[in-house]
């Protein structure tokens, strides 16, 4: 009997029993004795500590407004798995992931995939299939042993390198940098989107002989009053309009993503068909939970920021926008910084509602745990604490008061119980 899709990712959460495994051995021998065909005409490979799903948003965006056929994997999920897997900007339907779930388990034999590899390979399986011009792959974790780095990508990004997963991909930036540059490959763009990377990304990045392309040195952003320009050292420029997407770091994400673009070339552009795919791109590009703003009178401001460097871009836009009071919803996973969040938030969060995650994940947080951090952190914050998301989301709400804010952030968990609230509640709205 079929499975249906709910218990296809049951059953990939038993059969391995490593919920994370690194090497390619064994998801490359599945995905040869599929055929290994090529995803797309082209591939661009997004790794980093921050910024992927957004960079990889804005490429689609970018290359749909261009008229090209896109495919783009991602990870994790909000509100359904579907929404891993992108063609032509519809998320894959259930039907079509299942049958490529039973290819894979049919030519997988004996060898044991984890759930991210089974998925990893259904998006490349699906992408073959449909005649992509280019595919967006975001890597699941580090980049050198992710089961993404099988496919040899035309253009890499590196977005940024912090401190994360580090029992995985090393105790410092250098040896993180390192793992994330083994997406790159000799004589291929190597996107490095931040000012200041770490000495082991350049060092790796140069010994594989990959074509590096720096941010501040070899394109740059210069932000004014009606925009932005993108300028690159070979003397193109581009008059741009300001993202879509909320916070400051974005004008990285998106200089990232064009550099790309333009070191790829497209023999079918015009100079001004490029331009006016990138600024519609720019206008157009959507991610749900980076700086998703859920309105109403206390408006909630969504995002999956999770570690030190994503706390300071949120702490960035706090700072940018008009004062007012600041309610944090925040849970974390076990295994994250979270008093180096905390702190990078600091007082610009006026009462901190915590949350347990511990009933989400076996990796989640209690809120017990959470609350001494908080208090270690910043012994005078103002704070309560809650069993749940959903709990600590009500007691915000009850408390703000017009003109205040809720920024719910921390984990994909805090935002997925946020957006799945909302969507409830607007439901309910929609039928009565």
């Amino acid at each position: 009997m079929s499975r249906t899709l709910a218990e296809w990712l049951a059953y990939q959460e038993r059969v391995n029993v490593h919920s994370i495994e690194l090497g390619l051995e064994r998801v490359r021998e599945v995905w040869q004795r599929m055929g290994a065909p090529a995803p797309a005409r082209q591939v661009i490979t997004v790794a980093g500590t921050n910024g992927k799903g957004s960079t990889v948003a804005l490429l689609e965006a970018m290359l749909r407004a261009a008229g090209r056929r896109v495919g783009a994997f991602t990870s994790p999920h909000l509100l359904a798995y579907n929404e891993r897997v992108r063609i032509d900007g519809a998320d894959a339907d259930d039907a079509v992931l299942i049958a490529s779930f039973e290819r894979i388990e049919a030519a997988r034999g004996s060898i044991p995939l984890t759930y991210f590899e089974f998925g990893t390979l259904a998006a490349l399986d699906l992408f073959a299939r449909a005649g992509l011009d280019v595919a967006v792959l975001e890597v699941g974790l580090g980049g050198r042993l992710d089961a993404v780095n099988i496919i040899d990508a035309d253009a890499a990004i590196i977005t940024t390198i912090d401190l994360d997963h580090m029992d995985w991909l090393g105790p410092d930036r250098d040896s993180i940098g390192r793992e994330k540059a083994g997406i790159a490959r000799a004589g291929r763009p190597a996107i490095v989107g931040e000012l200041d990377p770490p000495a082991g990304l350049l060092a790796a990045l140069e010994a594989c002989g990959a074509r590096v392309e720096r941010a501040g040195i070899d394109f740059s952003v210069e932000r004014h009053a009606d925009g932005w320009r993108w300028r690159h050292r070979d003397g193109s420029a581009m008059e741009l309009p300001d993202p879509a997407l909320s916070a400051p770091v974005q004008y990285a994400n998106a200089a990232a993503a064009i550099a790309a673009l333009h070191a790829l070339g497209d023999e079918r552009l015009t100079p001004s068909a490029f331009f006016a795919a990138i600024s519609v791109g720019l206008h157009e590009v959507r991610v749900p939970a980076r700086l998703q703003l859920i309105s109403g009178e206390v408006p909630i401001m969504v995002d999956v920021g999770h570690n030190p460097q994503a706390a300071r871009a949120l702490a960035e836009w706090l700072d940018a926008r008009p004062s007012s009071t600041v309610r944090a919803v925040y849970g974390a996973l076990a295994d994250k910084d979270a008093a180096g969040v905390i702190a990078a938030l600091g007082d610009r969060v006026d009462h901190w509602h915590l949350a347990g995650l511990d009933q989400d994940s076996p990796r989640g947080m209690s809120v017990d745990a959470l609350g001494t951090i908080l208090r270690q952190t910043l012994p005078q914050a103002s704070c309560t604490t809650h069993p749940n998301v959903a709990a600590a989301l009500q007691a915000a709400r009850a408390a703000a008061k017009a003109g205040d804010c809720i920024l719910a952030f921390g984990s994909f968990f805090v935002a997925t119980a946020v957006l799945a609230e909302h969507a409830a509640m607007a439901g309910i709205v929609d039928a009565g």
